[in-house]
């Protein structure tokens, strides 16, 4: 499918002014309640399924149908994002009203990264038919992961990206309001805010790598790959405020993400053997049938706990990590904790 640079440009200038709009609205860092969540999850969705409207009308069913497989699968997939940011967020006790700050950056770092991904993942797979082999292969073992590994995440303050940072810039172990860099003694260093955001991209790094390569599995043009990668990531900040209280009845969901991560992989090999590319109303069946069956099970096994479940919508924040200070400082006189706008501050 080629695409003019026009349609890339009106697609990046409408991705940049809903993230405008959402800004703006949520400027006042307020606490994100389920109602308003739930009001732009359906927004979102209602862009992405729009969008896909379009490609129908002007490329015709089969380009509308692949984004629609690509979108479902990103969709699908982002879930998965939403536990480990309820991880991130307990870990580093972040206050509910700065969550939505991080979330939204944390958006924008994403957006970046898959591109890059995409146009190289993509050259790769044009250029060299092997690649698809070693992309089948890698999703098929990060399938196998998800179903039997699914709970060994590893601690978010331990992740070598966020200790680096931790080391060469300088950072203060509390919050300040909604800031990311403040001033001490004259001096500007990073708040934990800060760390916390880079915990996020660094995290969604991981998973731009196993998304990419599902949707490559459907499609190799770029166009299609990120706008289905767009339009579900801005979702993801919505999505995660919806869900963020209710992740505790999805049991069984890491299993049907497993399988559909599976499937994109054997499909990716597959296309490269007399088998051929799989149809899309096939590949949208699979992804269809797996979400559903597998969210239904989660449901029914976790009914009894139902009335816990949605009693609150926000994780409650654990206790922060310990004292997150470059070599070389010194805490705060009186070992005080609190944050220097008069938020709520993470425990030192």
């Amino acid at each position: 499918m080629s695409v003019a640079w026009w349609a890339w440009a009106a697609v990046l200038l409408a991705v940049a002014v809903m993230l405008a709009v959402d800004l703006f609205l949520h400027r006042d860092n307020h606490v994100i309640g389920f109602r308003e969540a739930a009001i732009w999850s359906g927004v979102w969705i209602a862009a992405g399924l729009a969008f896909g409207a379009i490609l129908w009308a002007w490329q015709g069913g089969q380009v509308a149908g692949t984004y629609f497989a690509g979108y479902l699968i990103e969709k699908a997939l982002s879930v998965d994002n939403v536990f480990v940011f309820a991880l991130i967020f307990t870990t580093f006790a972040v206050p509910a009203a700065l969550q939505h700050k991080v979330l939204f950056w944390g958006v924008i770092g994403a957006l970046a990264f898959r591109l890059v991904f995409i146009f190289v993942g993509a050259e790769l797979l044009e250029t060299f038919f092997w690649t698809a082999y070693l992309f089948g292969a890698f999703l098929v073992y990060t399938g196998y992961k998800m179903a039997f590994r699914h709970d060994q995440h590893p601690p978010p303050d331990r992740n070598p990206v966020v200790r680096l940072v931790r080391r060469v810039v300088p950072t203060d172990p509390r919050y300040h309001g909604a800031r990311f860099f403040t001033r001490i003694d004259g001096k500007r260093v990073a708040t934990l805010l800060f760390v916390v955001l880079i915990a996020v991209e660094a995290t969604d790094l991981i998973f731009a790598i196993d998304s990419v390569a599902a949707i490559l599995a459907i499609t190799t043009s770029t166009f299609i790959v990120w706008t289905a990668n767009a339009f579900a990531i801005l979702g993801l900040r919505s999505l995660y405020f919806c869900l963020a209280g209710l992740l505790r009845r999805f049991v069984h969901l890491h299993y049907g993400l497993a399988l559909l991560l599976a499937f994109a992989g054997i499909k990716l090999i597959a296309s490269e053997t007399p088998i051929g590319k799989l149809p899309i109303p096939v590949t949208l069946g699979v992804i269809v049938v797996t979400i559903g069956v597998s969210i239904g099970w989660s449901l029914l096994a976790t009914r009894g706990s139902a009335g816990n479940a949605t009693a609150r919508l926000q994780p409650q924040p654990a206790a922060a990590p310990g004292p997150i200070r470059p070599p070389g400082t010194t805490p705060p006189a009186g070992g005080q904790r609190g944050d220097h706008s008069g938020g709520r501050s993470a425990r030192r």
